[in-house]
């Protein structure tokens, strides 16, 4: 397929999210490195506060709309009537029509930049019984290849300071939104939150995350309803487990030509030859370099 603009793409020369600051190298000479910024957004439901979170600041809006629906606070657009952000107090409030079941239910909850810290709350398992991913989505090896390529290639925030998580939409070989922030749950409700505000149709869609496949990863995915969910890096058990449960195609370890997946293998088409690529070739010859180290 040929190339198309990605439709957001990250802005690693945006002066807002990340800084210089000065150091020393390993060799006691003074160097010169940018570092990602983080500032809290607290979100309001209504006049309810929800949660503060540690984020890099760019696209508030889409992070709230995403983070109410994927802890299943709003059920789709319409709900919302409008969102308001305030930078200088670090601010966004998500407004509907009429107030909801969880103001009253409700206390301030902090999520900070760990990995580990993305609030999920117990409903959310319940519902997933009522989410039935297509079954006729398919991943061509060739498009995962070809996905992975122009990723890793894209000016990024990552390259630019490290310290930082990126989420990828896709579809077939395109890159559609890519995302990035201090914390993976934060790059995914942005994703989220664009794909709930513009009416995104998500049965033929990819995900693509640099972060672990776990089962915050996967109940995510699977509530926004995409049949298929990549990772560069591994997998937890229970990610497996639920990815199963959902019928969820649950790919890790995915550089160059190589993954593993552990959920959903009768959506992949194998359309690729297994010859190295340069990939493989750096990989394979790390590889018997750390071997020979050892």
């Amino acid at each position: 397929m040929s190339d198309r603009p990605t439709l957001i793409a990250p802005d690693p020369d945006d002066a807002r999210l990340s800084t210089r600051v000065t150091g020393l190298d390993q060799t006691g000479e003074s160097i010169e490195t940018s570092v990602v910024n983080e500032q809290p957004l607290t979100l309001f439901l209504n006049r309810q506060e929800i949660v503060t979170m540690m984020t890099i600041g760019d696209h508030p809006d889409l992070l709230a709309a995403g983070y109410l629906f994927n802890q299943n606070m709003v059920g789709d657009a319409e709900e919302i009537s409008g969102i308001d952000v305030d930078d200088d107090l670090g601010v966004v409030v998500v407004r509907t029509e009429t107030e909801t079941d969880f103001e009253e239910k409700l206390k301030k909850k902090v999520r900070t930049s760990g990995c580990a810290q993305g609030t999920v709350f117990g409903d959310l398992m319940d519902s997933l019984d009522d989410v039935h991913l297509p079954e006729n989505a398919v991943l061509r090896t060739s498009w995962l290849a070809t996905l992975t390529k122009r990723i890793n290639m894209t000016p990024s925030l990552y390259l630019k300071a490290g310290a930082i998580h990126g989420c990828v939409l896709c579809e077939a070989d395109q890159p559609l939104l890519y995302m990035e922030d201090v914390g993976r749950h934060n790059a995914v409700d942005k994703i989220a939150g664009y794909m709930l505000l513009n009416h995104v149709d998500p049965a033929s869609k990819i995900f693509y995350t640099t972060g672990r496949l776990t089962s915050e990863m996967v109940i995510k995915t699977v509530k926004m309803g995409i049949p298929i969910l990549v990772s560069r890096s591994g997998f937890t058990a229970w990610g497996v487990e639920l990815a199963r449960q959902a019928g969820l195609t649950l790919i890790g370890r995915a550089r160059g030509r190589r993954f593993v997946v552990l959920s959903g293998q009768e959506r992949i088409v194998f359309d690729l030859d297994h010859l190295p690529d340069e990939d493989e070739r750096h990989h394979r010859k790390g590889a018997r370099e750390r071997d020979a180290a050892e």
